[in-house]
């Protein structure tokens, strides 16, 4: 459902903020190793998640990337996936039809329509200060051991 960058960019913001719950900031390839995505692919996400201020890019020696707590209260899911995917998630036809809509429906049209208007629903209610102390606990992984 949701592109490959936008899969890596919410585990990457995941883990920036679980990181960031310590006051650490994490470099690229930190987040790289952690989510198992290419460095370079990994970059570009980041540099698309710093210019839209999901998460903050700090220069120097002692920089990285980081997400103050104030934020993740506030930032959700939803702020993520509009960022990297767009809202076309929300309203695409789930058999990839261009003209799809409630006048001219596609066999599965009122099904999908549901589980769209579900998933914006979590993504919305979805903060990322859970995900992160989750994530924290050892409630929540962002890879299995079969990742590695």
């Amino acid at each position: 459902m949701f592109s490959k960058s936008c899969e890596y960019g919410i585990k990457a913001v995941v883990f920036i903020a679980q990181q960031s719950l310590n006051q650490n900031r994490v470099r690229v390839g930190d987040v790289a190793a952690e989510i198992n995505s290419p460095i370079a692919f990994t970059a570009k996400v980041l540099q698309t998640l710093s210019k839209h201020q999901i998460i903050n890019s700090v220069m120097g020696a002692n920089g990285g990337y980081e997400i103050l707590p104030s934020q993740m209260e506030k930032m959700t899911l939803l702020d993520i996936v509009s960022v990297l995917d767009g809202e076309e998630v929300y309203s695409a036809c789930g058999l990839g039809l261009s003209q799809c809509d409630d006048s001219n429906p596609c066999p599965i049209h009122e099904q999908y329509k549901k589980i769209r208007t579900d998933l914006e629903l979590m993504l919305s209610k979805t903060t990322l200060l859970i995900l992160a102390q989750n994530l924290e606990k050892g409630l929540v992984k962002l890879k299995v051991k079969t990742d590695i």
